[in-house]
Parts: structure tokens; C-alpha cells; sequence
């Protein structure tokens, strides 16, 4: 009797400690168990909760961009207001005025761009006399290289599309004349550089050169550069892409950061922000060909898209970022190329390129990842500061990583104004504990599926 009784107080012991756990009673319930994300965030975030996170980000940049002229000069603020992170954020601030109806975000690109603008002829001859004259205006006054000109011509060219202003035309003009002007080498015509060996293609040109091609094509009717944008997209797969092997019947790969004429073999080093920089260039060139009704490489381009989306997928991280160098688990989580890739999933998306189906939780879940990222001041973290090219792993798993590296920021602006606009137009819902994409709005208070399998 003694002994039934001990049994029957250990059974009610752990039947207790089950339940307070959320444990349940019986294993043809063990499928309702709610998994436990060890901190992380999981789940369909709510539009109010995304445009917060944007708006906190923004007052940051607010702060730290002042467009003050001081003795005939920009006020310098924590971040550059001409630099190609600069141009990002400013395309980006465009989106997000259009996707959430934020007039706030426009004022934000138009008040400095337009104030630049009409600045500009007043500073070139100090600028010509004395390079140091003005060291924010001299990038847009006196452009010296891709990364002075690329990523800014292309926000003035958007701009110019939707809110013409002839204050834009002689700042596009000296951006456009840089591009056609800079080095390149091959047949194909490819963007390179002399250093830092004599004709070493970086991936980062990809982005600083090729967008503001077809977005000037776009704004000027010019197919003729906008011909040139999908040709070098072409010469920067041939020599930068590397095939990995299909996974369930899917082609897939990345992209080397760098490659120099002379080197053999071209080692693979994907890093992840280069790889950011290049599939951000396809989207925007497809959107610019789009815009433009120009049609020649769409279809080739789409298939690139889709392949790296399908190794990007393949590499994200549990926490929903993604690492420093993509295929190494061991490198850091790094937040700028997380924001580039959250961004381009969800467009792709909205856009019918890629299916929500099979990409929409992990976007999901790529954002969610990103909100933690971004602190109470605004500040992005985790960030990689700007970075060479290297040929070893140490070399990018060492990088410093900086909440004023101004690389995460437009991004970061850019992702979550279009997860705003992919909860608008898809259909996402919890189901059996997971996210799931559908076709319609699923009304049901139970899941659509609920039977254990």
C-alpha cells in the first residue's frame, strides 16, 4: 500500500511538472508543443512594429546628416551626406516614402539632395582651387571614382523621375561623365581597378557603376546605357560567379569578391556584403528595365536572381542572418549584408520574381532578426566597417564591425519599408508553429492544418 502510494505521488509529481512546462500529457499531443527559440524573435511582425523600427533609424540619421551650410561649407555630421552608403540610404529613404506614405522620408532625401544640387556650381571653383575645400561636397562636385559616383548618381536619377528638378541635371551629368570615363578592361568592357594588383575586378563595382547605367537609361530613354548595365552584369558573372552544386534540382551559387586578371587559380571568398552589393544591382537594374520597357536580358538576368537567391536561402543562419563569409558558419553575424539580402528577398517577392511560398518565412525571419539589431537610439549594430579585398579567411572573419559604419543604414531602411509592402500584398499566417505563405487570406482561427502527421 506504502509502496502504491509513493508511485501514485510521483505520477502526480510529473504530470504536474509536465503541465507547468507546457509539456503535453500525452504523445498524440506532443505535436501542439510550442518550440522554445531560445530568445529568438519569431513569427509575422506587425506593419506598426516594422515602420517603428524605420522611424528610429531614421531620427538617428536625422541627427547625424544635418544639411546646414557653416562659412560657405557642409556642416559635417557623424555621416558622410555624398558618400555611396549615402546614395543607398537615399534611394532607400525614396522607397520608403512611396511604401508607407511617409512624407517624412521624402523630405529627408529631397532636402539634401536638392540643397546639394543648387549648391554644387557655387563650390566648383574652390573646390578646383583647393581640394580640401569642402571634403562632403568635393565626391559630387569633382567625382574621382565609382564609389564617389555610382550609388549617388542612381538616388538623383530616381529622384529626377519622380520629382523632376533641373537643379539635378548638371550633378547627374558629372556623375554619368565619371562612369563613362573609368577603367575597365576586356572585351566585355568590365569596370575594374589597378589596385591592388593591375587589373583586379571587385565585386562592390558591380553596384558602384552598373544601377546608375540603367537608372540614367531609364530617366533619359537611353537604351543604349541601359544596354550597357546588363552587359556588364553579364562580364561580372563571367569572371565573379561561382556555380555551386543544385540542390533538389535548383542551380544555385555566389559570387567571389574579387578577381585579378593575372591570378591562377581565383580563389572563392563570398563575402557577404559584396555578395549584397551584387544581387541589389539586379534588382535595381530590373526594376530600372522595367520602368524603361526594356526587355532584351530580362529573362537572363531573372535566372541569376533566382540562383543566388537559392544559395542565399541555403546559407542563411539559424538566428535569420547571415554570416561575414557566407559559406563559413564560423564567421561572424554580420548585419549590412542580413538588411541588403532582407531587402532584395522581399522585393523579389512583391515583385513575382521569386515565390513567397517557398522564401517568405525566412524573409520573415531575416527581418525579425534585423529589428534586434537596430538599438534604441536608432543605431545600426553589427555592421562591418568598409573593407579591402583579401585572399584568406582571416582577413574578412577578423573585420571590425562599428554602429557608425554607415553601410547597414540604408538597408536596414530599405528592408523594412519593403516587408511593409510584402505584408500588404501576400498572405502569410502561423501554422502548426511555423510561418506559411498562402495564396489568400486564410480566416480560419484554427490552422489549415491541423491533424498530426
Amino acid at each position: 500500500m506504502k509502496q502504491l502510494l509513493v508511485f501514485t505521488l510521483c505520477v502526480g509529481f510529473a504530470i504536474g511538472a509536465r503541465a507547468q512546462s507546457g509539456l503535453a500529457a500525452t504523445d498524440s499531443q506532443l505535436h501542439l508543443m510550442k518550440p522554445d527559440f531560445k530568445g529568438l524573435s519569431y513569427g509575422i511582425p506587425s506593419r506598426d512594429s516594422v515602420k517603428a523600427k524605420m522611424d528610429c533609424v531614421l531620427s538617428f540619421l536625422e541627427s547625424e546628416m544635418p544639411i546646414e551650410v557653416v562659412n560657405g561649407r557642409l556642416k559635417q555630421g557623424g555621416l558622410r551626406l555624398t558618400s555611396y552608403e549615402a546614395g543607398v540610404l537615399y534611394a532607400a529613404a525614396q522607397d520608403a516614402a512611396r511604401r508607407t506614405g511617409d512624407e517624412r522620408y521624402q523630405r529627408f532625401v529631397e532636402g539634401r539632395l536638392l540643397s546639394m544640387a543648387r549648391l554644387a556650381p557655387t563650390m566648383r571653383d574652390s573646390l578646383l582651387r583647393n581640394k580640401n575645400y569642402d571634403r562632403q561636397m568635393r565626391p559630387l562636385v569633382i567625382p574621382h571614382s565609382l564609389d564617389d559616383a555610382g550609388a549617388m548618381c542612381a538616388a538623383y536619377c530616381r529622384l529626377a523621375i519622380r520629382h523632376p528638378q533641373k537643379a539635378y541635371d548638371g550633378v547627374i551629368k558629372g556623375y554619368m561623365s565619371r562612369l563613362w570615363k573609368q577603367y575597365r578592361i576586356g572585351d566585355d568592357r568590365i569596370y575594374a581597378r589597378t589596385w591592388p594588383h593591375y587589373n583586379t575586378v571587385w565585386l562592390d563595382d558591380m553596384f558602384m557603376g552598373v544601377p546608375a547605367l540603367a537608372w540614367y537609361g531609364a530617366l533619359k530613354n537611353d537604351t543604349a546605357s541601359i544596354a550597357d548595365a546588363v552587359r556588364q552584369i553579364r562580364a561580372f558573372k563571367s569572371r565573379m560567379w561561382v556555380q555551386l552544386p543544385a540542390v533538389g534540382g535548383i542551380e544555385q551559387g555566389l559570387f567571389r569578391h574579387g578577381w585579378v586578371e593575372d591570378m591562377n587559380p581565383h580563389p572563392f571568398f563570398p563575402w557577404g556584403r559584396a555578395n549584397g552589393w551584387a544581387i541589389l544591382t539586379i534588382c535595381e537594374v530590373l526594376d530600372a528595365m522595367q520602368l524603361a520597357g526594356y526587355a532584351d536580358g530580362r529573362e537572363e538576368i531573372l535566372v541569376l536572381l533566382r540562383q543566388h537567391v537559392a544559395a542565399l536561402s541555403a546559407v542563411q543562419d539559424k538566428s535569420g542572418l547571415w554570416h561575414q563569409l557566407l559559406n563559413d558558419p564560423s564567421s561572424f553575424l554580420e548585419t549590412s549584408a542580413s538588411a541588403i539580402f532582407t531587402y532584395c528577398l522581399a522585393h523579389a517577392i512583391c515583385e513575382g520574381w521569386i515565390d513567397p511560398i517557398a522564401y517568405g518565412a525566412q524573409t520573415l525571419l531575416a527581418w525579425n532578426a534585423l529589428s534586434k539589431q537596430i538599438d534604441r537610439q536608432g543605431q545600426v549594430l553589427g555592421t562591418v566597417v568598409g573593407s579591402g579585398m583579401g585572399f584568406d579567411r582571416a582577413f574578412y572573419c577578423y573585420r571590425p564591425v562599428h554602429p557608425m559604419a554607415a553601410h547597414g543604414y540604408g538597408p536596414v531602411i530599405w528592408a523594412g519599408s519593403e516587408i511593409i509592402r510584402m505584408l500588404q500584398q501576400t498572405h502569410p499566417k502561423i501554422n502548426d508553429s511555423a510561418v506559411h505563405f498562402y495564396p489568400t487570406i486564410q480566416t480560419s482561427n484554427q490552422p489549415v492544418f491541423s491533424e498530426q502527421r
